[in-house]
C-alpha cells in the first residue's frame, strides 16, 4: 500500500473536505435569504379556564374516566 502523505493526496483530501464545507455554508445562506418568515403572533396560554386550574381540570378527568374501572388508592406506597 502506498503511503498517501508521500504522494501529495492529502492536498486532494483537503480540497474534497473545503469543498464539502464550503458546499455546506452556500446552502445555509441560501436557505436563509429564500426563506422569509412573517411576522409571528405572540401566543398566550392561559393557565386557567373556567376558574379551575388546568392541573385540577385534567385529575377530574382521568379521575372520571377511572372510576368506573379501577379504583384508585388514596397514598402512593
Amino acid at each position: 500500500m502506498q503511503n498517501p502523505f508521500e504522494l501529495g493526496h492529502i492536498k486532494n483530501y483537503v480540497l474534497l473536505y473545503v469543498s464539502v464545507v464550503v458546499m455546506m455554508v452556500l446552502f445555509f445562506i441560501a436557505s436563509t435569504l429564500f426563506n422569509d418568515v412573517e411576522e409571528v403572533d405572540k401566543k398566550v396560554f392561559d393557565a386557567k379556564e373556567d376558574g379551575v386550574p388546568h392541573a385540577k381540570k385534567k385529575m377530574q378527568n382521568i379521575q372520571e374516566v377511572n372510576s368506573s374501572r379501577v379504583r384508585l388508592m388514596k397514598k402512593a406506597y
